[in-house]
């Protein structure tokens, strides 16, 4: 099995050095990048396997350079973010990061981090042996991880589809965010449980005939979501 492959975009030096230490220490390949320019440059010529990068850029900023890659791949993307810059927090996770830390971090908790994400992305064990799922003209392919709403395909990110096809896998069972953080993350403990807000109001903007009185996507008052068939 070839190793897998993580760019490191940061430019001060000595969290990138000391992030691409503790990364390496735990097995993976790392390739480090100070620059939004350079990264997206070295990124468009070869996709790793996940990237992680500060917001706050010099030549392109994170948020930018996001916007690039997700619009040509969905390599997992986890953001770097300082605790003021809660919005850039925010419109990463609509831009299709899949999870973000807070600085300053503990380089194992950013391990542990990268190591749910991929987990969630690469490894899919639950899908493998399940079928397509339909609803009135709302289709989910696990195995080809296609959406199609009235047989157009419905670009997704990866924890976009993750957390659809978690709850249309039990139509009417109502999860807590800390739950739905927990199946599609991987941790709910580090995570701000508003995550799970943002990611359920993008997939009504891309499934829901009117996001504002949606029909799938239920929000249960005070307790979580549900899909309803």
């Amino acid at each position: 099995m070839s190793m897998i492959q993580i760019a490191v975009v940061e430019d001060e030096p000595s969290i990138r050095e000391v992030v691409s230490l503790y990364l390496k220490r735990a097995g993976y390949l790392v390739a480090g990048y100070a620059d939004g320019l350079d990264a997206l440059d070295a990124l468009t010529h070869q996709t790793p396997d996940l990237v992680i990068m500060d917001v706050m850029l010099p030549g392109m900023d994170g948020l930018a350079l996001l916007r690039m890659l997700r619009d040509r791949s969905n390599v997992p993307i986890i953001l770097l973010t300082s605790r003021r810059e809660e919005v850039d927090r925010i419109s990463g996770l609509e831009l299709g990061a899949d999870d973000y830390v807070v600085k300053p971090f503990s380089p194992q908790e950013l391990v542990s981090r990268v190591r749910a994400v991929l987990r969630r992305t690469r490894s899919t064990p639950e899908t493998d042996t399940e079928n397509a799922i339909a609803f009135d003209d709302l289709s989910i392919d696990p195995k080809t991880r296609l959406v199609l709403l009235a047989g157009k395909e419905v670009p997704l990110t990866v924890k976009e589809f993750d957390m659809l096809y978690h709850l249309a896998r039990h139509p009417r069972q109502v999860f807590t965010r800390e739950q739905l953080l927990e199946s599609i993350w991987g941790m709910s403990e580090f995570i701000d449980p508003g995550t799970v807000t943002v990611h359920i109001r993008r997939l009504r903007e891309k499934i829901e005939k009117d996001a504002s009185t949606p029909t799938h996507l239920v929000t249960v008052w005070g307790v979580g979501y549900k899909f309803e068939p």
